[in-house]
């Protein structure tokens, strides 16, 4: 058996579901070449919308419907709308697989899917995403943790169209200053922002939990790009962090989330592996 052969039987088989910014960044970077990962299908409600990107890869995969991406891959990545998140997550717990969850928010609607994963030996991985420090927050988790606080700040475009927005009538069309839209926990942040705050259900997941995680959110005229304060203090340590992320074509959605999945992936079959 060649060495070929057999990195091609051990390779790890990934699938991804959506292919908005992305989706298409991390689809990009498996056909160029992840060492010991191999892409064998997405999945996407049109098609025919991507069909020219697709066909530029070195090596097109299948476009399947989601319910048969768990048949020909050991990890999926959701970058799917929160909508979707059960039916891409659900079949790979239930056959001990992988999913790299970008709709954090939504797990917080379905968090059976964690006794699922349990139960089968599935893992449910929330990447670090468009945050700084998770890796500290979890540590210090292992310990107490006394408080941890986010202040998040966007251009008024990557906040347009919220729930919580809609919901309460607030203009940010024709704002000239700051204005502090909400304030409250990780989990109410969730549901009135679910496009917009993935970041804090995973602060949350890595720390104190959705009710003892506080946000406030700011609508910000001035800004070009989203970011976000984390103040956390426990017995172990306390430590600030502040990240500016340049958004994509999409406002809602940093640049530095599809590098953070390609460098989790990577991390599956690397021989040095930095951070948890």
């Amino acid at each position: 058996m060649t060495d070929s052969s057999k990195n091609k039987q051990t390779a790890l088989r990934v699938a991804v579901a959506g292919l908005g910014a992305i989706g298409t960044k991390v689809v990009e970077q498996l056909d160029f070449g992840i060492e010991g990962l191999e892409l064998t299908a997405v999945s996407v409600k049109d098609p025919e919308k991507h069909r020219t990107m697709l066909a530029k890869l070195k090596n097109p995969p299948p476009v399947l419907p989601i319910e048969r991406l768990s048949e020909v891959a050991d990890i999926v990545v959701e970058c799917a709308p929160s909508a979707l998140l059960r039916s891409i997550v659900a079949p790979f717990m239930k056959q001990g697989k992988t999913a790299i969850v970008l709709s954090a928010g939504a797990l917080l609607e379905h968090d059976d899917l964690f006794l699922i994963a349990k139960q089968n030996g599935g893992q449910i991985v929330v990447p670090t995403g468009a945050l700084i420090g998770l890796d500290a927050v979890t540590a210090a988790a292992e310990g107490t943790i006394f408080s941890v606080h986010m202040v998040t700040r966007k251009p008024v475009k990557g906040l347009a169209g919220a729930p919580y927005i809609v919901e309460n009538n607030i203009d940010i069309a024709s704002l000239t200053a700051p204005l502090k839209i909400f304030d409250g926990t990780a989990r109410e942040a969730a549901t009135g922002f679910p496009a917009n705050l993935n970041v804090a259900v995973a602060l949350s997941l890595a720390g104190v939990g959705p009710d003892r995680t506080k946000l406030e959110i700011w609508a910000d005229p001035t800004l070009t790009r989203n970011s976000h304060r984390i103040d956390v203090a426990s017995d172990s340590a306390s430590f600030s962090m502040s990240i500016e992320n340049i958004p994509t074509d999409n406002p809602k959605t940093g640049r530095i989330t599809a590098f953070s999945v390609i460098a989790y992936l990577r991390k599956q079959r690397s021989t040095l592996r930095v951070g948890t």
